[in-house]
This record gives C-alpha cells, sequence and structure tokens, in this order.
C-alpha cells in the first residue's frame, strides 16, 4: 500500500475539507492564471491572489486550493522544472511554451506532492488545461511528457497516493 508522511493541509492544524464538484478544476484554472501572471512580473503571491479573486467568485474552497497550488509549484519550482527538463530532452527548455511549462509543473506537482489527488486526474486536468489555454498539439506534448514521469516515478517508487481512486496502492479505473 502506498502512502503518505505529508498532511494535505491549509495550514499545520487545518486539514483542507474535500472540494465540491468542480471546485478544483477552477482552482486549477485559476492557480494557472496566478503562475503565469507571476511568471511575467514581479506581483508577490499575495497581490497575483487578490488580483485573481477580485475577478471570480471568492468561494473559500477555491481559493484554498488555488493558494495552495500556487504555493507548492513554486516551493518546487527547481525540482519540477528538473523532471521536464529530464523527460523533453529534444526540446529547449525555455523554447517551450511558458503556459506548457506551468501545465507540466503544476501535474508533477500534483503527482508528488498532492497525495490524495490520483495521478490519472492530475494528468487528464492537465490535458484539460493545454486543450483550453495552449493548442491541442500541446495537449499530446503535456500527455507524453507527464505519461514518460510518472512511470518513472512508479518504477522508483516516488509516487506516493492515497485515499480516493486508489486502491491498494494502485490506481483504481472508478475516477
Amino acid at each position: 500500500m502506498i502512502t503518505s508522511s505529508k498532511s494535505f493541509t491549509q495550514n499545520d492544524d487545518e486539514p483542507l475539507e474535500m472540494s465540491p464538484p468542480g471546485s478544483r478544476r477552477k482552482a486549477r484554472e485559476l492557480a494557472l492564471q496566478g503562475l503565469y501572471a507571476m511568471e511575467y512580473s514581479s506581483h508577490s503571491v499575495d497581490q497575483v491572489m487578490k488580483d485573481l479573486f477580485s475577478f471570480h467568485d471568492r468561494d473559500d474552497t477555491v481559493q484554498a486550493f488555488t493558494r495552495l497550488h500556487i504555493d507548492k509549484t513554486l516551493e518546487h519550482q527547481g525540482e519540477l522544472d528538473n523532471y521536464i527538463r529530464t523527460y523533453a530532452a529534444n526540446w529547449d527548455f525555455e523554447r517551450i511554451a511558458a503556459v506548457d511549462r506551468i501545465i507540466l509543473r503544476m501535474a508533477i506537482c500534483e503527482f508528488v506532492y498532492f497525495w490524495d489527488i490520483p495521478p490519472k486526474v492530475s494528468i487528464d486536468e492537465a490535458i484539460e488545461l493545454s486543450k483550453c489555454y495552449s493548442t491541442e498539439q500541446s495537449s499530446r506534448f503535456v500527455n507524453g511528457i507527464l505519461d514518460a514521469i510518472l512511470l518513472d516515478l512508479k518504477d522508483h517508487n516516488r509516487l506516493i497516493k492515497v485515499g480516493r481512486g486508489l486502491k491498494d496502492g494502485e490506481e483504481s479505473d472508478a475516477l
């Protein structure tokens, strides 16, 4: 069985509640927008969050997951970029579209640091984000890179997952 020593929390004392249907997708879209804004500005995470939610509904669950995703992706960006560089070896990293790099970072971050999100969900969500915010060709590129990274994580026992969508440490088809 695959287990986690990490807790999915907003802070050290308070676990993040299960998200209503569709709220994590909205949070991922907002996290993508926020990370993209930060890629091209010197704004703080707090300023970006304030700007994002001045245009969108202020649902606490969406805000919490958006903030957590942005924070974890930024915290581990160097590591996430190393995965991308390794598995996009035939591509100059700087020439990969910024949106695609961010989508890849977010999905890899979910693989490694969000124990309750099944990898298939992370890949499906990344593909959908790339179709919506990038190109059809980007969705195939993102899918291929993420599949290779997921296989590597599994092969080296670095994938830590528990909960819904996982059965005895293995992914089930019931997502």
